[in-house]
């Protein structure tokens, strides 16, 4: 019997809320070079999800969270959602005053604010975790 071995890679991905916009990337780089994505990456070795979250929103967006302010929206693992291979991503959500500015860094081109109940069409399986989120905030 020949056993299958997968890779797996950890992610995490946040939804930064102000005033009722999330922050959004447009990725510099394949997959899905151009497109509009949650800020978020990989977890390096040693880092807890929570702390990936924070540092990621960090270096793509300029803006700053404590890990302790991320609340955890859910975790996506579905073999197909990512084209790089088998991805599992932790998704926080965290609320900004209204006056935090963003700015595009690491491999971000640019940044924009989008209202949070917005159709826009994101990378991966950014819709659902905006979607989740949106409901999670509208039960808080």
């Amino acid at each position: 019997m020949t056993e299958l071995v997968e890779n797996i890679r950890y992610t995490a991905d946040v939804v930064c809320i102000r005033d009722g916009e999330v922050l959004l990337i447009e990725r510099g780089w394949d997959p899905h070079k151009g497109a509009l994505a949650l800020p978020g990456g990989h977890v390096d070795p040693g880092e807890t999800s929570r702390n990936a979250a924070a540092r990621e929103l960090l270096e793509e967006t300029g803006v700053h969270v404590a890990p302790a302010d991320l609340t955890l929206i859910g975790v996506w693992d579905a073999p197909d959602h990512d084209p790089r291979g088998r991805y599992i991503t932790a998704a926080y959500a965290v609320t900004v005053p209204h006056d935090t500015v963003a700015r595009a860094g690491d491999d971000a081109t640019a940044v924009r604010w989008v209202p949070l109940n917005t159709a826009e069409e994101l990378a991966f399986d950014h819709d659902e975790i905006v979607a989740a989120a949106r409901l999670q905030t509208h039960h808080s």
